[in-house]
């Protein structure tokens, strides 16, 4: 079954990005695969280069780079969403005349269409957060 999953929750505000991750990681390990991971409103701070966690806390951005790196799992951020709380890809920080991008590079940023596409493209669209 192939899945695409919608993550509309910070990763500050509770446990829907982390149980997103956790989902992910469940799915491709029975053997299923993940068209894409949106990232929409509040949720695109989980692609945050700059979040720092407390010590006694778990790093909430690890997780989603493992996804990417390891199982080639495409993770998008809204590109409205992402403008408005501040993150910016490379491209988006030198077009706004900022001095550096604030997204991580196993994220890219991108418009609704890909969530649209990914849906489309998926058996079943699952959403974490609102």
């Amino acid at each position: 079954m192939i899945y695409s999953l919608l993550v509309m929750s910070s990763p500050a505000s509770g446990q829907c990005a982390t149980t997103a991750a956790q989902f992910a990681r469940a799915v491709l390990a029975r053997g299923h695969s993940i068209k894409r991971v949106f990232f929409l409103d509040k949720g695109t701070s989980s692609g945050s280069a700059m979040a720092v966690f407390p010590q006694d806390e778990a790093d909430r951005l690890a997780p989603w780079v493992e996804l990417a790196e390891q199982h080639q799992v495409e993770l998008i951020l809204c590109i409205a969403s992402a403008l408005k709380y501040g993150m910016l890809d490379a491209t988006e920080a030198q077009r706004r005349e900022k001095p550096a991008a604030t997204v991580h590079p196993a994220f890219s940023v991108s418009g609704l269409g890909q969530l649209v596409e990914a849906a489309s493209a998926a058996d079943r669209l699952i959403t974490f957060g609102g």
